[in-house]
């Protein structure tokens, strides 16, 4: 899949530097009026919103640790790990199911942004009972949602342990990327 979004990415950018040769031509005199300006600025803005869209499905990022606010709310795969990383704990906006539960949470009615203040779920010890993630003396795992955006939650989480390891399973534990290991 990675595979194909960079694909996409460098047909769409091949496109945009053939136009840039033909729409620059030194012999054009046209005039452009407010609509010409405006469709310019709508095409470069939805070509940051594709550059962004690939970067989120494939889950990269230009982030550093300077960039990522202690205070800040973040969901995607990319900037949790980082803060997880950076700070060795979840960003504010994640709740455990225990204290979801006692504000009115049910996972059987995806209601949890109607009884937080979009919060997602994380933090909850993880068993690893399957055995697919390494094992060490006094290594514990736990986890979170990523990419929640309300209603019920979807299969992607982050798990981490608290010796510095992070993974990402978008198939809910199926298979698993490590995306930092332990320093």
């Amino acid at each position: 899949m990675n595979f194909n979004i960079k694909k996409v990415f460098s047909i769409v950018m091949m496109i945009v530097y053939i136009f840039s040769f033909v729409a620059c031509s030194p012999l054009q005199t046209e005039e452009y009026n407010d609509s010409d300006i405006t469709q310019i600025n709508e095409s470069e803005e939805s070509l940051k919103d594709l550059e962004n869209h690939l970067n989120k499905a494939s889950g990269t990022s230009n982030l550093s640790n300077a960039e990522i606010d202690e205070k800040g709310y973040y969901t995607s795969k990319a900037e949790v790990a980082l803060f997880i990383h950076t700070y060795n704990k979840l960003p504010r906006n994640y709740i455990t199911k225990k204290d979801a539960g006692s504000m009115g949470w049910e996972a059987s009615e995806g209601n949890l942004w109607e009884v937080t203040d979009k919060m997602s779920i994380g933090g909850d010890r993880f068993g690893n009972r399957e055995g697919k993630l390494p094992k060490k003396s006094g290594r514990e795992y736990f986890e979170c949602d990523i990419n929640y955006e309300g209603g019920f939650r979807g299969p992607e989480r982050l798990v981490y342990s608290n010796d510095g390891l992070i993974y990402y399973t978008k198939d809910h534990y199926d298979s698993f990327e490590l995306l930092y290991k332990e320093e």
